[in-house]
């Protein structure tokens, strides 16, 4: 988000707190930041539903028509512990922000007052609509064994016109809801005794199996090996690779006798043991891994959301050991193997370059060396990226690839990141021209998919279930206007399944008009409907799930352009 809509959003939460401080007083605000889909604002001792949305709103209207201006004000400690008192979230914000040494300032609008950074809008009347979009709960600064919190998002804008132009994008974005078609389509579904990890049906391994056949064929051709690694690794592991320390609130534990085993959140330290299984020279390098590796991160059950938020998925993993003289290459490589495979989807991306963050492993020096590989690469293949400071792996710096879907949204998949920290943890070394192995590689991590399910899940969204022919679970669906052209209907589908056509005969006793609608229902890319004209000439007219109606071709023609099609991968 730009810096206008941030402003946008963060004065719409103060806005909405005022609102809430007037209408239930006992509640306690906490904070209230903007983000990338709006904002929100945590409440304790709060309890509401969304019924009460509309006094809610009514309220907000009342605050933004006052056109309040947002006054600034630097405070002391002390004086923030008398404007809150009461209110242990925001003196505990001040304390820490003090240890930071950062100034401590208040905004006021109105009667309200909250400890804030900002930036804010001149004025409550500056923010022209706002809405309410749903309830969750939340744990105070994320943790869960905090006190729980009641969370109000919300939607702003400084027109009711984008207002309007959002809800009806919601819409829209509803209606193409990947666990709505995914339903419909029978592609997966989610059970209670396993949350967050999904059971994907016959027809969805369909879709995940085409994925991944060219996924392998394109990571043949750019020259990696494909490795497996357990899902159970040891507590001794993941403290060498630094994850017992820096990642373990996201980790699931097991015992095996008497000792600890995590499963593994991520595919990198398994790899790892792979490259050091054998003395390696520089004559390997780059040495190119890859891995569709099972993965499992404790999310909270609130944040689950279909494919795009799991606990359990596969990620197509894969690591890059390089030379200092070909780290560039490489990493440029693997720029160009994400633009290939995105622009294969149809996919527009925009590209972040995520620096060194607060907790860090490593020494600074190298950060900065890191950085700069990435930055230099994406600048000699002419292409854009923006800073995204402070976001980095805890072991190194990274290139992440947002994905643009066609109702404009952005969704992070791919992920680059250049490590010389898992390296040095791990004693990697490789014989170099000088007959020493005291020569260390460079490490890259890359995902291009990212997980398998959220990218289904982004792929069904983007096309609205209307899947690229070679990716459909069903290609072609004959349909029959009498029981005597079955045989016929079923002779079709046989020479179809013989040149690799995905095809399915419904011979029901239903109207052609029902069969058609269900067919497009189904997201069906052809359409032949058979009798007795098209037995006798042996030519079948073709409609599309679009309801577009191609002239009559020879079976044996329209068999031709339908497996031409599938083997472009068009």
């Amino acid at each position: 988000m730009d810096e206008k809509q941030e402003k946008i959003r963060h004065s719409a939460a103060h806005i909405l707190a005022y609102a809430v401080q007037e209408l239930y007083p006992k509640a306690k605000n906490t904070i209230g930041p903007a983000v990338e889909e709006g904002f929100y604002y945590d409440f304790d001792n709060l309890n509401i539903t969304p019924e009460d949305f509309p006094k809610i709103e009514a309220k907000i209207k009342a605050i933004i028509k006052a056109d309040f201006p947002f006054v600034k004000k630097e405070v002391t400690i002390s004086q923030v512990k008398k404007l809150f008192a009461g209110n242990k979230f925001k003196i505990e914000m001040a304390e820490e922000f003090r240890k930071q040494g950062e100034k401590l300032s208040v905004y006021t609008c109105g009667k309200f007052t909250d400890l804030c950074r900002g930036p804010h809008v001149k004025s409550t009347g500056d923010v022209k609509a706002i809405k309410l979009t749903k309830l969750a709960g939340a744990y105070w600064r994320g943790n869960t064994k905090n006190q729980q919190l009641t969370r109000i998002y919300g939607i702003a804008f400084e027109t009711e016109k984008e207002m309007k132009k959002h809800l009806f994008m919601l819409q829209e974005a509803a209606k193409r809801d990947h666990r709505k078609i995914g339903k419909e389509l029978d592609l997966f579904s989610f059970h209670d005794c396993a949350p967050g990890m999904p059971f994907f049906h016959g027809k969805g391994m369909i879709i995940w199996n085409e994925i991944i056949k060219y996924w392998r064929e394109e990571h043949d051709k750019a020259g990696y090996l494909e490795i497996r690694t357990p899902i159970i690794l040891n507590k001794q592991l993941w403290e060498q690779s630094g994850h017992w320390k820096h990642f373990k609130d996201n980790m699931y534990f097991t015992k095996v006798e008497n000792q600890d085993y995590a499963l593994k959140p991520m595919n990198c330290p398994g790899g790892i043991l792979v490259y050091k299984n054998q003395i390696r020279s520089y004559k390997e390098l780059p040495l190119r891994m890859a891995e569709l590796g099972l993965v499992h991160r404790h999310e909270l059950s609130g944040v689950l959301a279909g494919l795009f938020r799991v606990r359990a998925f596969i990620q197509d993993d894969a690591h890059l050991y390089c030379t200092p003289n070909t780290l560039k290459d490489e990493i440029k490589g693997v720029i160009l193997l994400f633009d290939k495979i995105y622009k294969k989807f149809g996919f527009e991306y925009n590209v972040e370059l995520s620096t060194m963050p607060e907790k860090a492993m490593g020494d600074i020096k190298l950060w900065e060396k890191a950085e700069k590989a990435l930055a230099d690469s994406m600048k000699e293949l002419d292409m854009k990226f923006k800073i995204n400071p402070g976001d980095g792996a805890f072991y190194g710096p990274k290139l992440d690839f947002h994905l643009k879907d066609a109702l404009g949204r952005t969704w992070q998949c791919g992920t680059l990141q250049l490590d010389f920290q898992m390296p040095i943890k791990f004693n990697l070394c490789y014989m170099g021209k000088d007959g020493t192995q005291n020569h260390q590689p460079i490490m890259l991590h890359r995902t291009i998919y990212g997980s398998i399910e959220r990218f289904i899940g982004l792929l069904i969204e983007h096309t609205a279930g209307k899947l690229p022919l070679w990716i459909s679970p069903v290609q072609v669906k004959i349909l029959t206007v009498a029981d005597r052209f079955n045989k016929f209907a079923e002779k079709i589908s046989s020479q179809m399944k013989k040149q690799g056509i995905r095809t399915e005969v419904d011979d029901r006793a239903e109207s052609i008009g029902k069969k058609v609608r269900e067919a497009q229902m189904q997201k069906i890319n052809y359409i032949v409907v058979v009798g007795e004209k098209e037995q006798k000439s042996g030519k079948i007219i073709i409609r599309t799930r679009d309801n577009k109606i191609h002239s009559a071709k020879k079976i044996e023609n329209f068999i031709e352009q339908v497996k031409e099609e599938i083997e472009k991968r068009k």
